[in-house]
């Protein structure tokens, strides 16, 4: 057998055999996983079918534009899920079906503007955190997957039917130029991409969500359409209607986020809270004997929400009455990750107690069980029970009282004007009126409370003894003792104050999250903002500090010299060195427990925001790959691909384009001269054979070689100038260091100037490939229609008998999206 691959383009190479038709496509699809809530889509097939009802696009985009005049239609794509149902060449394994492809993307396009309704197509632009354990869990499903059509080749010699297919690689990345070449609107996720498809839906009045995922079920968003069930020759479609499975269910629309994350998700592991639903199955008394076990979990878990959650649903926490364990912050950010904007869940709802106001009525006599006295009472309006009060012996009137636990006596009560609760009093021995008290939890002891005028909360005071005056004072949570409050001059907020030992004077503090010991600040010359000290014992010198939320550990930070910014020192792992790590300081970091599903502002790689925002831009339009999240988290990933873990002759395309991508973030990350040495590491989660994806690899960018020096991203992206485009090419060629084939690839016509590059490249990294490997690759990317017969002369007619492992696995190398 020849090592060409011009094979992989010949249907009759490829032919699968008979019985894996269209036919088989379409039951393939409509069994392949589904992903979002575990065990959600049987039910609904097999329990609950009513839920699903055949509708009809034309119907329901005549129907939207006479309730919604001068409104177009708009159906939110989920394009990922639809990759699938768009891909249909029979011959799957080796890709490469532009057209074929394209024309398909094509028809589907035209079905839907034919009828007037417009199409906004949503891409995954990154994974979040919190589904990173999910992702690499699917990842490693994946290769076995994989595994097992290699298997299957090396045993048959031919392509496996439909039930073994695979996604070729990169193909949506080249779905969202196609959209766009084709005049669709595409959009890509700066965060979980239903999260940001749902949001679309309900903020835009859309018609309705085209896509395959259970988590459409649970947002509270416009209808949920199926697109493997979608017949593009009529546009009929399956809708599955969240309100008739709420009644199924006896449940309501707000509760589907908890059942959602009871039941498992991509946020909740399955296993989680396996043991609560088993007793939650074994407490149903509805079982139902002609469902499957899934079937019936569901419905007891429902049952369980229905009657016994929601009879304590405003009164106690969730961790109260689930056991949530240490898996509450988890499992409460489970359920807002399905909170749309806007929306709120009744279940993170407490309701509050001992509400006091002063406009009370008197109302009853009551007896204190202690005096054994009648005392007056009013009612309080919020909570409509009783109140004990007590006259006060200079305006003569009513005033509510509490109860101290402790002496059992009653306290005075003023109420809070802004949280309208009642607050214990004490009496200011100088003026002789009724001070608000704040109580000491160890000293047990009363300390007056003053007013903040830009908070409007009460803060603790004390007496200095040399003035005599009134002082604020915070209250150190791990020591449980009072610190002075300086004011500080810009934000007008209270600032805890040490005393040097030395000076006698007090220094400002902060406290740290984790050791709830004070750290001294300083105070930013620019920002006007507190920095924390950190001590360092040669110099007896402070230098300041940031604190991450995650490891709630302060790092050094350097100023530089030039820009005069503070930058966090990291440590290299290899070198052992300190290097500052380049963040935006017009970003502030927020507390990670925050519940919001909202875009979370970070501390970002690149600290121009000029050009933060342009590559925002871009990724958002579906006009670039990758760069925002190199230049924001410095975080990517790249899933699977049809490699042959066994073959041991061609490496991995994660390892061949590795060095092309270290002189990317160079170029991204160094902002010009020097940039690969004061860059820190980018985390690659890049699936090949042997990672087990337990912890990103930590890879450090690679110094470009370019005549005239790395130039900065400013000049490349916003010059216009008439020698820039010189400069684009030089880095283009620098990113694969051919910067000394400048020449030869001048004389190249414009867009195969990007393949040479490529394959040049190729065969310079990987030694087994041989020239038919080359011809091969140059069939697959060449249309040779319209070529005069003059240049096709020395193409090499390149013939096979199979197909070869190893060959699908090389197809696989030259991606130009990896």
């Amino acid at each position: 057998m020849t090592r060409g691959l011009l094979r992989l383009c010949r249907r009759e190479a490829l032919k699968p055999k008979p019985g894996n038709g269209s036919g088989e496509n379409l039951e393939i699809l409509s069994r392949r996983p589904v992903m979002g809530v575990r065990g959600l889509q049987g039910f609904v097939g097999s329990t609950c079918p009513h839920i699903c009802t055949v509708v009809n696009f034309k119907e329901l985009a005549e129907h939207h534009r006479s309730k919604h005049p001068g409104c177009t239609p708009t159906i939110v794509v989920d394009a990922m899920c639809c990759l699938r149902y768009w891909y249909t060449p029979e011959s799957w394994i080796c890709g490469g079906q532009w057209r074929e492809y394209f024309s398909a993307l094509r028809d589907f396009v035209k079905s839907f503007t034919a009828v007037g309704i417009r199409l906004i197509f949503f891409f995954d632009g990154m994974v979040e955190q919190d589904k990173r354990d999910e992702w690499v869990k699917r990842r490693l499903k994946n290769n076995r997957e994989i595994s097992r059509i290699f298997h299957y080749i090396k045993s048959h010699k031919e392509q496996p039917g439909r039930n073994m297919f695979f996604i070729p690689s990169g193909l949506a990345i080249f779905t969202r130029f196609a959209l766009k070449s084709l005049g669709q609107e595409t959009l890509c996720s700066l965060q979980e991409a239903d999260y940001e498809v749902a949001s679309y839906g309900l903020q835009n009045n859309c018609l309705g969500i085209l896509g395959e995922d259970t988590d459409y079920l649970i947002y509270d968003t416009c209808p949920y359409f199926s697109i493997s069930e979608l017949c593009l020759d009529s546009l009929d479609t399956v809708m599955l209607c969240r309100e008739k499975l709420c009644e199924s269910l006896d449940i309501s629309l707000a509760d589907l986020p908890l059942l959602a994350c009871l039941l498992g998700n991509d946020i909740i592991p399955e296993g989680m809270f396996e043991s609560f639903r088993y007793k939650c199955l074994s407490s149903y008394t509805s079982v139902k004997e002609n469902f499957d076990k899934k079937g019936n979990i569901i419905l007891a878990v429902a049952d369980h929400i229905s009657k016994v959650l929601r009879l304590h649903q405003g009164e106690k926490k969730l961790e109260e009455m689930l056991p949530l364990g240490p898996n509450k912050a988890l499992f409460y950010k489970g359920v807002a990750s399905y909170l749309l904007p806007g929306q709120k869940s009744p279940w993170f709802f407490q309701k509050p107690k001992g509400l006091i106001t002063l406009d009370k009525e008197v109302g009853s006599m009551s007896s204190d069980p202690e005096s054994k006295q009648e005392v007056p009472m009013c009612t309080d309006p919020e909570s409509k029970q009783g109140v004990p009060m007590c006259t006060d012996p200079e305006s003569k009137q009513g005033v509510p009282l509490c109860i101290d636990p402790d002496s059992k006596q009653g306290i005075p009560m003023c109420t809070d004007p802004e949280s309208k609760q009642g607050v214990p009093m004490c009496t200011d021995p100088e003026s002789k009126q009724g001070v608000p008290k704040w109580t000491n939890p160890e000293s047990k002891q009363g300390v007056p409370v003053c007013t903040d005028p830009e908070s409007k909360q009460g803060v603790p005071v004390s007496t200095d003894p040399d003035s005599k005056q009134a002082v604020p004072m915070c209250i150190d949570p791990g020591s449980k003792e009072g610190f002075l409050l300086c004011t500080h001059p810009e934000s007008k907020q209270g600032v805890p104050v040490c005393t040097h030992p030395e000076f006698k004077q007090g220094d400002p503090v902060c406290t740290h999250p984790e050791s709830m010991q004070g750290d001294p600040v300083c105070t930013h010359p620019e920002s006007k903002q507190g920095v924390p000290m950190y001590a360092y014992s040669e110099y007896r010198q402070g230098v300041p500090m940031r604190t991450y939320s995650e490891s709630k550990q302060g790092v050094p930070m350097c100023t530089h010299t030039e820009f005069k910014q503070k930058s966090p020192l990291r440590a290299d792992s290899e070198f052992k060195l300190e290097t500052p790590i380049c963040t935006n300081p017009g970003i502030k970091q927020e507390d990670l427990v925050n519940m919001e599903p909202e875009i979370k502002q970070q501390v970002t790689m690149v600290s121009d925001p000029e050009i933060l925002k342009i590559a925002r831009a871009h990724h958002v339009q579906a006009e670039s790959y990758l760069v925002y999240n190199i230049m924001s988290s410095g975080e990517i990933e790249c899933s699977n691909t049809l490699e042959d873990a066994l073959d041991q002759a061609l490496p991995s395309q994660a390892f061949v384009y590795r060095p092309v991508r270290q002189r990317v973030y160079s170029l991204l990350l160094g902002g010009g001269e020097d940039g690969a040495s004061t860059c820190p590491t980018v985390k690659e989660w890049f699936v090949y054979s042997g990672n087990p994806l337990r912890h990103p690899d930590l890879v450090r960018p690679l110094q470009m070689n370019i005549p005239g020096g790395t130039p900065n991203l400013k000049l490349l992206w916003l010059n216009q100038d008439a020698g820039i485009q010189a400069r684009r090419l030089d880095a283009l060629l620098g990113c694969f260091d051919l910067s000394s084939s400048r020449e030869e690839l001048q004389a190249v016509e414009n867009p195969f100037k990007a393949l040479c590059c490529l394959l040049t490249y190729l065969f310079v990294q990987v030694d087994t490939l041989c020239l038919e490997d080359l011809h091969a690759f140059i069939a697959q990317a060449l249309c040779l229609q319209g070529k005069p017969t003059v240049q096709l002369v020395d193409l090499q007619k390149i013939q096979g008998d199979g197909i070869l492992p190893n060959k699908t696995n090389i197809t696989l190398i030259p991606n130009p999206d990896k």
